[in-house]
């Protein structure tokens, strides 16, 4: 499976057909390791999704730390969507995740305009979260 977000818009610049697509983001959700039940919390549930979805951040210390996101859902697509959403922001600092919105990705691979409301409602929700918690890191460790 892709290493990168690039290897993804390419991946989707070669398939022509949107059934294929969508396959193809059902399979990238299942190169998600599942999450830990312990980790299933109310806590680290996004809301403002149809399907459930949980995030789970880990940060080291310092002033503008990289953070690496996991995340599951229970719904085949929306673990596609939670994987793109992870390799664009994991492993990037908290100033870059700040300044970073993933739903310019999913523009640029046509896929926002094939989202349902719900779904496309999902994925903001999942964005907002994931730039929510980078900028209070950077405003922490300020």
């Amino acid at each position: 499976m892709p290493q990168t977000i690039d290897q993804i818009i390419d991946d989707f610049a070669f398939l022509d057909d949107w059934e294929d697509r969508y396959r193809y983001v059902i399979e990238l959700g299942k190169t998600l390791p599942d999450l830990p039940a312990e980790e299933k919390t109310e806590a680290n549930r996004v809301h403002g999704c149809a399907s459930q979805v949980w995030l789970v951040a880990e940060a080291e210390e310092g002033q503008d730390p990289p953070i690496r996101f996991r995340g599951d859902s229970d719904a085949f697509i929306v673990r596609g969507l939670v994987s793109i959403v992870m390799t664009v922001y994991s492993g990037k600092t908290a100033s870059e995740i700040a300044k970073t919105d993933a739903i310019d990705t999913f523009r640029k691979i046509g896929l926002v305009d094939h989202l349902s409301a719900q779904r496309a409602n999902g994925l903001n929700a999942m964005v907002t979260r994931i730039r929510e918690i980078a900028t209070q890191r950077l405003s922490h460790n300020a």
